[in-house]
């Protein structure tokens, strides 16, 4: 994997990144005909960016989970901010750059080899960045953000399938979107009752 690196700015952070030059060279021909997997994680994505911004200014040991990070940005900035971070990708290759971005900029993230969508976990905030580009990805990112965190931030790309994963989840927390950030709020218990019962 040929790769090559710049440096971001995030507000007043600025992060050190290698990330791949050719995305496209890394689609493995029977990793997608065993579950559709394309290397969306290797790009930049805008989504991912506009997330990284809204992230607080401080984060003091805030237990933060990124499900899906690709290269990880907003898992990166939540570290560099004072959060406890696990970050989460199916692609090994996506991890294993993520472990190298952390380590360049000298931060601590426990970045993870897994499919996001069975993931399980106690935080206290949840961050997920341009994931809703499948129907499939909806159902899971509802139960799992209801699940996982009191609050949520997802960022927004325009995908088709975001407005029914905004309908579903608006049926039992508060969400606004502001700056192409969905900000879900699950602490009000009446919301948390409500998402077990529509689970169940």
């Amino acid at each position: 994997m040929r790769t090559s690196s710049e440096t971001i700015r995030i507000g007043e952070l600025e992060l050190a990144l290698v990330r791949p030059d050719e995305p496209e060279s890394l689609l493995d021909e029977d990793a997608f005909a065993e579950d559709e997997f394309m290397p969306y994680w290797a790009e930049l994505w805008p989504a991912g960016l506009a997330l990284a911004h809204e992230l607080p200014a401080r984060l003091d040991r805030t237990r933060v989970v990124e499900l899906g990070c690709g290269l990880g940005v907003p898992s990166l900035v939540a570290a560099a901010r004072g959060a406890d971070v696990t970050a989460v990708d199916w692609a090994a290759d996506a991890i294993a750059l993520l472990h190298e971005n952390a380590a360049r900029n000298g931060l601590d993230v426990a970045a993870v080899h897994a499919d996001w969508r069975r993931f399980e976990g106690s935080f206290d905030l949840a961050l997920a960045a341009d994931v809703l580009y499948e129907a499939r990805n909806v159902e899971p990112l509802v139960r799992l953000l209801s699940e996982t965190a009191p609050r949520a931030l997802v960022g927004l790309a325009g995908r088709p399938y975001e407005r029914d994963f905004l309908d579903r989840i608006g049926r039992f927390a508060r969400v606004r979107e502001q700056r192409r950030v969905a900000r879900i709020r699950f602490d009000d218990p009446q919301h948390r009752e409500r998402a077990r019962t529509a689970r169940h």
